[in-house]
């Protein structure tokens, strides 16, 4: 996997970020989601090499990348810090600016990238998410039976750590898993059986249900938004596509926005790899 990118893991405030670097042409940061690491874009991205400089991370707390103390207020796991992690790796391979496909947790990160740094997201793909404040806003009994792992991660320590301790990929896995390559689960799930890797996990729910709504509820009251161009994608085989009129709720948030369903569940890179590919290369091509 990830052949001919070379790997690096850059010093940004302290925390080391992994990164894996390859291609020519404009930059293109990909953020993983959760339970995964930046081996999800191992079907999409050595593709994308010919028209980009792509960069593949692995988010504070997950993967290789560091897992740093957090704080009573989560801060250290806010989308915020984490958005700034990427600013900084991205400024350590000479971009200012730069196009974001983030899945899941990357794409919080990415639309807390847009909303904080205006000037330096291009272009902005989120994979099948909401945002944090209409997800906890909008909440009912089915996104609590569904999504219940927001709430049971969100816990304070250290219970979700301990019940999670003995097999967390099978609590923290959904539908679709079944279409991830054998090696890339095992990566996940020796990150998974990391106490450290668990904890991060968690203080990332925290922040998502404290700090995070929050930074969500400041800008809405203030009346920020994302202007630049958004594409939306999302599982038509997942629990968006039942729930919300996806690109409804990001008009709220964003100027330009466009995107559709992918026959997918949640895991699209891994799910629907030329499908992702194709959407990747028309929107940010």
């Amino acid at each position: 996997m990830f052949e001919g990118f070379r790997t690096e893991t850059v010093d940004v405030g302290g925390v080391g970020i992994l990164a894996r670097v390859a291609g020519s042409g404009p930059p293109l940061l990909l953020l993983h989601g959760n339970p995964q690491t930046h081996t999800m874009w191992h079907l999409v991205a050595p593709a994308l090499t010919d028209d980009f400089t792509v960069v593949a991370t692995d988010l504070r707390g997950y993967g290789a990348s560091s897992k740093p103390e957090s704080a009573p207020d989560h801060g250290p796991y806010s989308k915020r810090a984490m958005a700034e992690d990427q600013i900084g790796v991205m400024k350590h391979f000479g971009f200012e600016s730069f196009a974001l496909c983030g899945h899941d947790r990357g794409g919080r990160v990415g639309y807390r990238m847009a909303l904080d740094h205006p000037e330096v997201v291009t272009k902005l793909a989120v994979l099948d998410i909401v945002p944090t404040w209409e997800a906890f806003s909008r909440a009912d009994m089915a996104f609590g039976l569904g999504y219940w792992h927001w709430f049971f991660l969100a816990q304070p320590f250290d219970l979700p750590e301990r019940l999670l301790a003995s097999e967390p990929e099978k609590s923290l896995f959904r539908g679709g898993s079944e279409a991830i390559a054998p090696e890339a689960m095992e990566e996940y799930v020796r990150y998974l059986r990391d106490p450290e890797t668990l904890h991060a996990i968690c203080e990332d729910y925290r922040a998502a249900a404290t700090i995070d709504y929050e930074h969500d509820a400041e800008d809405r009251e203030a009346g920020r938004r994302i202007t630049c161009p958004v594409r939306a994608l999302w599982g038509s085989r997942g629990f968006l596509e039942g729930h919300y009129d996806v690109l409804e709720v990001w008009r709220g948030w964003a100027d330009d926005v466009d995107g559709r369903a992918i026959d997918s569940g949640h895991y699209i890179p891994e799910e629907a790899p030329e499908a992702t590919l194709a959407e990747v290369r028309a929107f940010f091509g």
